[in-house]
């Protein structure tokens, strides 16, 4: 019987030395350590949990990480009493398995090592022009017909500002003035709309009322197919010829609609005006392009990160600039930095800034960085972040860390930034 109570209270107390153990700050800083960390290859990466555990290394690629300077064998039991110090050697996936008391398993930790990756870097201010695939509803109207009667098809029918009409009756939508010439012919009969929004596609039934000021046929909408504005080029990969600009997306400027691109080119642009930064007051660089001469590339898609296409062969093969590698998120450090912009006639120049807050985000986002301009140059000519300048490369101790995104509205010396892995996974997206 006293021994039954002894084993109990045994048991007892190593359940609660395991719980006590589990929940303490280092094992919960060992189980927030994200299940994947990625190196490239001759990159080196310190762990220091300071706990009492063993880790088991499996792998059939012995050859991938050095781990204390020492190379692999299979089934190799490392203690992380100490910091654990890993060394990259070449591309190919380790797995770690963290196991408390050297048999409970706590956590599986995969190692990838990759190929560096390097890019050109951008900086130069370009026209970006978009035409839409179909037709953008930006605006609802009533429609006043031959005997003075008011009427509202588009909202009678259920459409929105933001929807896009991409088919009448079956026909695809071409721009805005195909879309009044098929409404035109069809008269008055109802007419069938597809029309996506957001990420449904809807079937609406609507009846063209003929006005009685012009004798036309409309729908009560306003709408919109193409676009056109000044931002920054980041960067050209190049693999694989394919630029990213911008860091965040283009919206329809009434209804916050992200435009889907049907066709688009990015264009060299010249500068011809600043408008300073001010609080409360976003500033903006003003600058023009001739659709007919200086194209760059074509742009392939409009998404959350930024605008990403291919660069034409001709202006490719002129690139002159060397290849800068990237950082990954985990790597950027507060503190010095600095841009590459355009903000004058001639070419970009670097401008010194302070990264001053970063997000480690496990998926993509426009907001990674908080930076702050540093640089008594630009502060004079642009009185911070303005308007154009999204997309500006940011760089860090020799490596493209990210891009400028946004502006903070009072106080135009900051703004975010976003980081070079999430525009890459939108360039890597299109090539796959």
């Amino acid at each position: 019987m006293q021994k039954n109570s002894r084993r109990q209270m045994l048991g007892i107390c190593i359940v609660i030395l395991f719980l006590l153990i589990n929940c303490s700050p280092n094992v919960q800083e060992l189980r927030g350590t994200p299940s994947e960390i990625k190196l490239f290859e001759g990159d080196m990466k310190t762990l220091n949990f300071r706990l009492p555990f063993s880790v088991k290394v499996e792998s059939d690629e012995i050859d991938v990480l050095k781990i204390n300077g020492n190379s692999l064998s299979n089934d190799y039991i490392y203690n992380i009493g100490r910091p654990f110090h890993i060394e990259s050697v070449r591309r190919g996936n380790v797995f770690l398995n963290f196991r408390l008391f050297g048999f409970i398993p706590l956590k599986e930790l995969k190692i990838s090592v990759k190929p560096q990756r390097e890019l050109l870097l951008g900086g130069d201010s370009v026209g970006v022009t978009i035409d839409t695939q179909g037709a953008l509803v930006v605006g609802i109207s009533d429609v006043l017909d031959e005997t003075n009667t008011l009427h509202c098809p588009a909202a009678d029918a259920g459409l929105r500002p933001g929807d896009i009409i991409d088919k009448i009756n079956g026909v695809q939508i071409k721009n805005a003035d195909h879309l009044s010439i098929l409404i035109e012919k069809l008269a008055d009969k109802e007419i069938e709309l597809e029309v996506r929004r957001d990420d449904q596609i809807l079937t609406l039934g609507i009846i063209p009322i003929k006005t009685g000021d012009d004798d036309i046929f409309r729908l009560g909408i306003w709408v919109r197919d193409s676009t056109a504005g000044v931002g920054t080029l980041t960067f050209v990969d190049p693999r694989n010829k394919m630029f990213g600009a911008l860091g965040h997306p283009i919206t329809d400027i009434d209804t916050g609609s992200l435009l889907s691109v049907k066709d688009g080119e990015i264009i060299q642009a010249k500068i011809i005006d600043i408008i300073q930064g001010e609080r409360g007051k976003p500033g903006e660089i003003k600058g023009i392009f001739s659709e007919n001469q200086n194209t760059i590339g074509s742009i392939i898609k409009n998404t959350q990160f930024g605008i990403y296409g291919k660069i034409y062969d001709n202006r490719f093969e002129d690139w002159d600039g060397s290849t800068m590698p990237i950082c990954r998120q985990e790597d950027v450090k507060l503190g010095p930095a600095s841009i590459l912009s355009t903000v004058n006639q001639g070419q970009p120049e670097e401008y010194s800034i302070n990264i001053i807050k970063t997000n480690k985000q496990s998926t993509p986002g426009a907001k990674g960085m908080v930076i702050e301009i540093t640089d008594p140059r630009l502060l004079m000519q642009t009185g911070g972040i303005v308007q154009g300048m999204s997309g500006s490369p940011i760089i860090q101790e020799g490596k493209i860390v990210g891009a400028i995104t946004h502006v903070f509205v009072n106080n135009p010396r900051k703004g975010y930034g976003i980081f070079i892995e999430w525009m890459l996974n939108e360039v890597d997206k299109i090539v796959e």
